[in-house]
């Protein structure tokens, strides 16, 4: 299987996990398709929503998401599904890249919270991994909605 994104170079055991299981399916013998996404929006509004609880905002310094709507995600997995396997298929990347103050900043202006945010250099290979933009998807950049859309959504439903 050829490395195409992020996730060949992130150190977590949870993306070790899913590199091994496209290996269980690439090496099953079975037609298949599989397509890596970015972080969904809602998963780094649950981290925001999470880290906000806190006095202190600590945030990972110098790491960035890109994250992808999981509308978009869904609609290009059902375009998957029903035509024929593909194997490792371009990623889907959210359309811009933000540093994770950025995000916890705008998600604080948007709940009408104020948190102290503490950027803090966190060790370790798996840090460095993120760091290093082995999260991101830059040149998959194809998904449309942008987290202050969908950030203005959730305003709109009550944050």
């Amino acid at each position: 299987m050829p490395v195409v994104s992020g996730i060949d170079r992130a150190m977590f055991g949870y993306f070790a996990a899913k590199r091994d299981a496209e290996r269980v399916v690439a090496e099953s013998g079975v037609p298949w398709t599989t397509l890596r996404a970015t972080q969904f929006h809602d998963w780094v509004l649950m981290t925001m929503r999470l880290m906000a609880k806190m006095p202190v905002m600590p945030l990972w310094a110098g790491v960035r998401f890109q994250p992808v709507d999981a509308r978009e995600v869904a609609s290009r997995l059902v375009e998957l599904a029903l035509g024929k396997a593909a194997g490792l298929v371009p990623d889907l990347a959210g359309p811009r890249v933000y540093g994770m103050d950025e995000l916890a900043r705008s998600y604080l202006r948007a709940s009408r919270k104020h948190r102290l945010i503490m950027q803090v250099r966190t060790p370790g290979k798996a840090a460095a991994a993120y760091r290093a933009g082995a999260n991101l998807a830059p040149e998959r950049a194809v998904g449309r909605r942008t987290w202050e859309d969908f950030l203005a959504e959730q305003v709109r439903l009550g944050l």
